[in-house]
């Protein structure tokens, strides 16, 4: 049976930067408490008009220069995004035409910050099927669009990214085992929701809500499960934390990062983290850390663990072996 490998990885963040003093500027915060909270410094906005669709062909596009391949050559686009450009048609159909890639079928994946995991799970099946070869998965957010800029609980957290993977067939695949969960939950985590109508009326009119989320209860959450989803996945593969070379979780805030190390007994050298830089970028952050783990790092040999964690809840991990 044919396995799945990386043959090309990018990222693509908009130009402008916001600072803590930026934001500071607009809300009631401090760069002290953003830093001392969430580890954060910067994160980058897309504020000239570019929408999810124009980061996700951005950071397509420069994984597909890595490559001998021609856009025409997907077989398949899935793009992972909390904040699509719309409800139809998807980020994903944008993205096929942007890249002219006529051979490709294409459709969003939303599972929120876990939505890397989730995607390259899918990815990955449809390479074993054997019937699709090369398929482009694409993780990517415009989150400010969603943002309530007088909640500066919230705010503070996100930026906008994307990063773009080409998939290949292979005869040994990295993707060693993978595990994934839900548990519906719409109050602490949610964004985009539109009320149905109670009544007919001529004022009826579709009304988005802006991102929120109940931080205490994420925190909480997100401790109490993930280092045991951790332990018990790898105890599943006769492994233990200390034998894996890299963690790449998801880039929620670094303190939380730090504990789940912490609970891991683990250096935090050993975790992949851009959040000081591009802030929580939601299902980009995981994608960006491999990514950059990837440039820097050489490999082969080494085992990475990719955690995710987001609304819905959704939770999950895939071990990776290069």
């Amino acid at each position: 049976m044919p396995g799945t490998k990386i043959i090309a990885s990018a990222h693509y963040v908009p130009e402008n930067v916001v600072t803590n003093d930026d934001l500071v500027k607009i809300m009631d915060t401090s760069d002290a408490w953003i830093q001392a909270h969430t580890g954060i410094k910067t994160r980058h906005m897309s504020l000239q008009g570019e929408d999810t669709s124009d980061l996700a062909t951005a950071a397509a596009k420069k994984a597909l220069a890595q490559t001998h391949l021609d856009a025409s050559d997907i077989d398949a686009i899935i793009v992972t995004t909390f904040t699509p450009d719309g409800l139809s048609p998807s980020t994903a159909a944008l993205v096929q035409r942007n890249l002219n890639a006529e051979g490709a079928w294409a459709y969003d994946l939303a599972t929120a910050c876990s939505g890397f995991i989730f995607g390259l799970s899918t990815a990955d099946k449809f390479i074993r099927s054997g019937s699709y070869r090369n398929i482009l998965l694409i993780s990517a957010e415009v989150n400010s669009k969603m943002m309530d800029f007088s909640d500066r609980t919230s705010t503070v957290f996100f930026g906008d990214a994307a990063a773009a993977y080409i998939l290949t067939s292979a005869e040994e695949g990295i993707i060693i085992d993978e595990e994934m969960h839900t548990i519906g939950n719409s109050e602490v985590v949610h964004s985009g929701r539109v009320a149905p109508l109670t009544q007919l009326s001529v004022d009826n009119y579709p009304k988005m809500d802006a991102f929120a989320q109940v931080g205490r209860d994420v925190f909480s959450e997100v401790t109490t499960l993930i280092p045991q989803h951790i332990v018990k996945f790898l105890a599943q593969n006769d492994l233990t934390p200390h034998d894996i070379d890299y963690f790449i979780p998801h880039q929620a805030n670094l303190r939380l990062i730090e504990f789940i190390a912490d609970a891991l007994q683990q250096p935090i050298t050993k975790f992949s983290t851009n959040i000081t830089k591009y802030g929580n970028t939601s299902s980009a952050g995981i994608a960006i850390g491999l990514d950059e783990l990837r440039q820097q790092q050489q490999l082969t040999g080494k085992k990475v663990l990719l955690t995710g964690f987001g609304a819905g809840f959704t939770y999950g991990s895939i071990l990776l072996s290069f």
